[in-house]
């Protein structure tokens, strides 16, 4: 098969669950393949672009990404989420690239924000971020700044841990089967990412909250 393509915008039908294209696809179907290429195509671009720092590479990698999937469909055998297996092939993929570039595979997503309803640190980004004034919108990129300095600094398991669950909101079980280690280990990975990170941004957020704008 050449390089899977999508000639129009279509979406799958709500008779078309993933499981039955994923299925289809794996029996040699091109049209329920070119489906979830539809459907996840931006998600893995997305991702690429931030285990990436060169955009001419986000699409090339996106796409060998998807002639790998559909190649490796066949062995598919749904003892993980599509996604989560899709996951995979897209960061070994742009890892592969990288390193035959010669350059290291770096997390570059400048935002980051807690999905706890409780988190003070990104309750107090968001507040700073909201305020459309120039100190604010100066403090938001100060903080992005530190948030992307300390995601870089991170051991690359707590780095691709705390990136699958904050950006791509994979559970804590996904992360597991992605990483193929115990969820113990994930919930360990993730909270030292988060305090690693909070160390950078608290003294931000506390030098700005003292100010009266």
């Amino acid at each position: 098969m050449g390089r899977p393509t999508v000639s129009e915008p279509n979406t799958p039908r709500p008779a078309d669950s993933e499981a039955v294209l994923v299925q289809r696809a794996a029996a040699g179907d091109h049209r329920a393949y070119e489906l979830l290429v539809i459907k996840y195509q931006r998600r893995i671009q997305r991702l690429i672009g931030r285990l990436v720092r060169d955009v001419d590479l986000v699409e090339d990698i996106a796409q060998e990404t998807f002639i790998r999937a559909w190649r490796a469909l066949p062995q598919f055998r749904g003892d993980a989420q599509f996604y989560t297996w899709l996951y995979r092939i897209a960061v070994n993929t742009a890892k592969k690239a990288l390193l035959e570039l010669k350059r290291d595979p770096t997390v570059t997503e400048a935002a980051l924000r807690s999905s706890d309803e409780d988190d003070e640190t990104s309750r107090r980004e968001n507040e700073l971020i909201s305020e459309s004034t120039p100190e604010t919108e100066l403090a938001a990129r100060e903080i992005a700044a530190a948030v992307n300095a300390a995601m870089e600094a991170l051991p690359d398991d707590l780095r691709q841990a705390i990136t699958l669950r904050e950006i791509e909101g994979l559970s804590y079980e996904e992360i597991a089967e992605t990483m193929n280690c115990p969820i113990g280990t994930v919930r360990s990975r993730i909270f030292r990412a988060r305090e690693a990170i909070s160390a950078r941004v608290k003294p931000l957020l506390s030098h700005q909250s003292g100010k009266r704008w």
